[in-house]
C-alpha cells in the first residue's frame, strides 16, 4: 500500500493530506497570505499524528495551479525541496480538478463547472464529469472573462457551480442547478485525484514540476539548474 502525502496553497486554503496503510488523514486552514509560515509545520504536524515519517512517503502530490501566483510558487518551492531530499516522485494535480472533486465529494455533483478568481476581472474556469469516482477535464482550461464562460459543447443535464468565481455568477452564462462560491480547494480531494494519478503511473521527477498559471503574460519561473 502506498503512502502519498498531498498539499495545496494555491488559493486563501492551505491544506495537507496523507494517505498511509488505506487510512487519509488532513488539515485544513483557511490564512490568506500566512502559508510560507505555516505550511511545513502542517506537514510535519500531519505526519507526526499519524506516527509516519517524511522517509516513508512514496510520492508527493501538489495543487500546480492556477490559482494566487505566490500561493503556486510556495507549493512547487517545498515540493521540489522534499522531493530532491527524499529522492521521491511528484504528481502535480490541477486546483481547478481539485474544486470538482470537492464539490463531488461534498455535494454527490457528477458534473461541476470550476471557477477561481483570477483578478483583473477575470476567472480560471474549468468543466468536469465524474467517471468511477474521479472528477475528469471535458475540454481545457482556461482563464477568461466571466461572460465567456461556456460549458462543454456536449453538456447536457445539471451541472454545479464551485469555486470563488463563481462570486461573477451575474456574469457567468451558464447557470448551475446549485453553486458553492465559498468553495476552497482541499488536499483531501486533491489526494483523491492524486492516488488515480498515482496508479496510473503519471507521477513524475521533481526537476519537471512546474507551475499552471494559464496566463501568458505571467513569467514561469527558471528551472533548477
Amino acid at each position: 500500500m502506498s503512502t502519498l502525502l498531498a498539499l495545496d496553497t494555491a488559493t486563501e486554503a492551505c491544506s495537507v493530506a496523507l494517505l498511509h496503510d488505506g487510512k487519509v488523514t488532513s488539515h485544513y486552514e483557511v490564512i490568506p497570505r500566512l502559508h510560507a509560515q505555516k505550511l511545513l509545520p502542517m506537514i510535519q504536524t500531519l505526519l507526526a499524528d499519524a506516527g509516519v515519517e517524511l522517509s516513508a512517503v512514496d510520492a508527493i502530490a501538489f495543487g500546480r495551479g492556477p490559482g494566487a501566483f505566490t500561493g503556486v510558487r510556495i507549493a512547487i518551492g517545498v515540493v521540489q525541496g522534499l522531493a530532491f531530499a527524499l529522492e521521491r516522485p511528484v504528481l502535480p494535480i490541477s486546483n481547478l480538478a481539485v474544486l470538482a472533486q470537492r464539490a463531488h465529494r461534498e455535494h454527490g455533483a457528477t458534473q461541476v463547472a470550476a471557477a477561481i478568481d483570477a483578478r483583473m476581472d477575470e476567472v480560471y474556469w474549468g468543466c468536469y464529469r465524474e467517471d468511477a469516482g474521479e472528477m475528469r477535464l471535458v475540454g481545457a482550461e482556461a482563464v477568461l472573462a466571466p461572460e465567456a464562460a461556456q460549458l462543454p459543447e456536449d453538456a447536457s443535464g445539471d451541472w454545479f457551480g464551485a469555486g470563488t468565481g463563481w462570486g461573477y455568477a451575474e456574469r457567468l452564462n451558464p447557470t448551475p442547478y446549485a453553486l458553492e462560491a465559498g468553495m476552497l480547494p482541499h488536499a483531501q480531494d486533491l489526494l483523491t485525484l492524486a492516488r488515480f494519478a498515482w496508479d496510473r503511473g503519471e507521477a513524475i521527477v521533481a526537476d519537471e514540476a512546474q507551475p499552471v498559471y494559464l496566463r501568458d503574460k505571467v513569467a514561469t519561473p527558471k528551472a533548477r539548474p
